[in-house]
């Protein structure tokens, strides 16, 4: 499938400003309002130089514009808050992508899921964007009769073939003049899927064999009926190529090449905000939308406080005897096993940033490094809120090794082992974009880690090819138990199993009993799970700059494909077309057609 792409006639760059494009799919965060969601996406867009009050000017003209006024201070919604209907969450949508004023302004199905009204408002806005001397291209099913006459021009594709391109009020007179009028009481749009839609030949193969269906098909008297759709797309193809509509749409577009040709898109590339100003206003945004989202980490700061409680409780006051040994080190184990592991409960949020970042990404908000980085930033303070609540109970309730040092350094060890879980649930998300695949694929990728820790087998016993070269060296849980043996045993004494013989050092226990090699001291085992860290960080940026570079390769071997495998179906072939089977209908005909 080849093909050129021209603006105004001459083949051209869309630049930052020039384009935008609204998705299907209304991409949101949930807990920011109207004229919060608006006001980020200003400063992260307009240009650095512009002032704050000229920036709030043209955010509260936007809403006006939308007509999001009455909406302007009401949040989105979510799972826990309710918010905009369909229609507004559309609206916002359009209001995000013309901030900027671009020239042109795509459109996937904006009136898809929308009752009626809502439908009619949006196209009604499209339209006065139009009339602004904006060029706005929407793709659209089925629009209502209403939404119908709102149409400038119409273009109908079928199969990848021209059936129509011209004005929208004339596309009716056209089909009446290849010999399929639409009948008067049915919707133009309708009729017009009616002929070109080679989906209706499936459904009536399908119906063929049922007697109801050869009764309505007896009863009724629909021309349509006796034509295969794939026949009757040929006829209207082939009719438009020599047709005054199409000589028309080419003078057109020959007058737009001479008038608009020279005209230029902007030259700008990238957002004209600077780095800086986008880190700031991304990060905030994130640290925003985290704060007022109660699952993406209040529910895991009561989870981990009740966690630890439990935790504390059943290793309270642990103590020094020879039993205490194995206990320390299951404690131990759990903390910077289980404990981090839940982490992963956050893997539903990471998906929906995924989704606002796609986004965004795709219309040029930002670049990979300010949101890898941004997002990281955001999250910090809650993650060292985690940390630090955790481990506080945890260190005073089972009481390990006195020392504010060592107390420190077991708040460090589990923050920085949260940090690693999640950004390897980030690396996940940017890969496997589906909450149950991307549970099921972390859990898996992290219970490894785990199994290589050193606690169900100990490090010097896992087998060396794969398990102890490279996995137990590349995993943050191998590390972190090391360092919490390391921070809680050098320098206690345990009890002897036999009343009467000597004390056993931590550091005899840890080399005897646990398997671990003293060879390296505990702050190097922090250094190697934050080193794990910025790996997962920068593979989390790498991942996503090579979908960007991939997708469009990607997906034109996917649509090749896809045309394939469509030009095989039998609806798809062209026909023998046969004059003799033409009649003029009447714009009677067809009322009473068993299919819509």
């Amino acid at each position: 499938m080849t093909g050129n792409i021209l603006l105004n006639g001459k083949k051209k760059r869309l630049d930052y400003g020039a384009v935008a494009y609204v998705t299907q799919e209304d991409v949101l965060l949930g807990t920011l309002t109207v004229r919060e969601t608006i006001t980020y996406s200003a400063h992260l867009r307009l240009p650095s130089s512009m002032s704050n009050e000229d920036i709030k000017g043209i955010v509260e003209g936007t809403i006006m514009e939308m007509g999001l006024q009455d909406c302007a201070d009401t949040v989105v919604g979510n799972w826990h808050l309710r918010g905009l209907s369909g229609g507004e969450k559309k609206r916002l949508s359009i209001a995000l992508e013309i901030l900027t004023r671009p020239q042109l302004l795509f459109l996937d199905e904006p009136t898809s899921g929308l009752d009626s009204a809502s439908a009619f408002f949006v196209i009604q806005t499209l339209r006065s964007i139009a009339r602004d001397g904006k060029t706005v291209i929407s793709s659209i099913h089925q629009p209502s009769s209403e939404v119908f006459t709102l149409f400038d021009d119409l273009f109908l594709l079928s199969g990848g073939q021209t059936v129509y391109f011209g004005e929208a009020k004339l596309a009716v007179q056209f089909f009446a003049e290849a010999g399929f009028p639409c009948p008067s009481r049915r919707n133009p749009s309708d009729h017009f899927l009616r002929c070109i839609n080679t989906d209706f030949d499936v459904v009536t193969a399908t119906l063929k064999g049922s007697q109801r269906f050869r009764v309505i098909e007896q009863s009724m008297s629909d021309p349509l009926m006796h034509f295969a759709t794939a026949e009757i797309k040929e006829l209207l193809v082939e009719k438009f190529k020599h047709s005054e509509y199409a000589a028309t749409a080419k003078r057109r577009i020959r007058d737009v090449f001479l008038t608009q040709g020279g005209r230029d898109a902007r030259t700008s590339i990238g957002s004209q905000a600077s780095w800086w100003k986008q880190l700031y206003i991304l990060t905030q945004r994130s640290f925003v939308n985290m704060s007022r989202d109660v699952g993406y980490y209040w529910m895991r700061i009561i989870i981990y406080t009740l966690l630890s409680i439990c935790v504390g409780t059943i290793f309270f006051n642990v103590g020094t005897g020879y039993t205490a040994i194995f206990a320390r080190g299951a404690c131990g184990a759990f903390i910077t096993g289980f404990m981090t592991f839940m982490s992963i409960g956050g893997f539903p949020s990471f998906i929906e940033d995924m989704k606002v970042f796609t986004r965004e990404r795709l219309n040029g908000y930002y670049g990979v490094g300010v949101f890898t980085i941004a997002n990281f930033l955001s999250s910090f303070p809650f993650l060292a809120a985690v940390s630090l609540i955790s481990g506080t109970i945890t260190y005073f309730m089972v009481k390990f090794h006195s020392g504010f040092s060592r107390f420190v350094y077991g708040i460090l060890i589990m923050l920085n082992c949260i940090a690693v879980v999640e950004s390897c649930m980030m690396v996940i998300a940017s890969l496997v974009p589906n909450y149950m695949l991307g549970i099921l694929t972390g859990a898996g990728f992290l219970g490894i880690m785990m199994m290589t820790s050193g606690f169900f087998r100990f490090l010097p016993d896992l087998p060396k090819p794969i398990w102890r070269y490279p996995i137990s060296y590349i995993s943050y849980g191998a590390w972190a138990l090391q360092g919490q043996y390391k921070n809680d045993m050098i320098g206690l004494e345990f009890d002897p199993q036999v009343p009467g013989d000597p004390k056993l050092r931590g550091e005899d226990i840890m080399q005897t009993v646990l398997g671990m090699k003293m060879n390296h001291s505990k702050w190097w085992d922090l250094a190697a799970i934050i080193l794990i860290l910025i790996s997962y960080r920068l593979l989390f940026f790498m991942v996503l700059k090579f979908k960007e570079r991939a997708s469009p390769v990607l997906s034109t071997l996917y649509a090749r494909r896809a045309l394939k495998a469509f030009k095989k179906r039998p609806s798809f072939r062209r026909p023998e077309l046969s004059i003799s089977k033409r009649y003029t209908l009447s714009s009677q005909e067809g009322l009473s057609s068993p299919l819509p």
